[in-house]
């Protein structure tokens, strides 16, 4: 139990930079899609970092604004789109404002902005 707490306070100290290699790391080597832990991870961790997160606009953050009038099928598009269980994707559209994913694309972040709508959220770009 006490390498899991260290294995946790190791992640919660990562810089947004580590976050991102992390998340690299994952998805490339073991084809995990790691956006929404990469998301509950950095939070903390941005805070700290003000000149890091606003280099040059190549990477963009996903925000769900609002779910809209149908709620459902925005949590559900959510859990598509990121891998998230039901619950935590529940969690991710009723704690809204939220980000949905960090550090993706432009045409990504395009794409995920389009499906969120499509499914009757309020997204925007940063």
């Amino acid at each position: 139990m006490a390498d899991l707490k260290q294995f946790a306070e190791q992640l919660v100290n990562l810089t947004v930079k580590e976050v991102n290699e992390l998340a690299t790391i994952l998805k490339d080597e073991y084809g995990i899609e790691p956006a929404a832990a990469a998301v509950a991870v950095a939070g903390p961790a941005a805070g700290g970092g003000e000149g890091a997160a606003v280099e040059e606009q190549t990477e963009f953050t996903v925000v769900l604004k609002d779910a809209g009038a149908s709620k459902l099928a925005v949590v559900k598009a959510v859990k598509e789109l990121t891998g998230l269980g039901l619950k935590e994707a529940k969690d991710l559209v009723d704690g809204a404002p939220a980000n949905v994913k960090e550090g993706v694309s432009k045409d990504e972040a395009e794409g995920l902005k389009k499906s969120l709508e499509e499914a009757g959220a309020v997204v925007e770009l940063k």
